[in-house]
């Protein structure tokens, strides 16, 4: 992974989240789950580095971005 630089962090709130795992469901299972609940930028896919196990995804989420959750879209419409 690239390193983090502060500009990715300049406001608080916003976490850079590099996640490693077995296989590229997993990681995408995880960012799924993260991108439900926070606005985040999404990897496309996951990277491999040569003759290391596992892959690897980095997200950037912005904590001050909740998102609705089920019953609080059902309640204002938006589902």
């Amino acid at each position: 992974m690239d390193p983090i630089r502060e500009v990715h962090l300049s406001e608080p709130g916003l976490l850079v989240i590099d996640v490693a795992g077995a296989d590229e469901a997993t990681v995408m299972a995880f960012q799924h789950a993260v991108a439900r609940t926070w606005g985040t930028a999404t990897a496309e896919r996951a990277t491999r580095d040569p003759g290391q196990p596992g892959v690897r995804i980095r997200l950037y989420t912005d904590l001050r971005q909740a998102l609705p959750g089920p019953m609080d879209a059902e309640e204002s419409g938006m589902q």
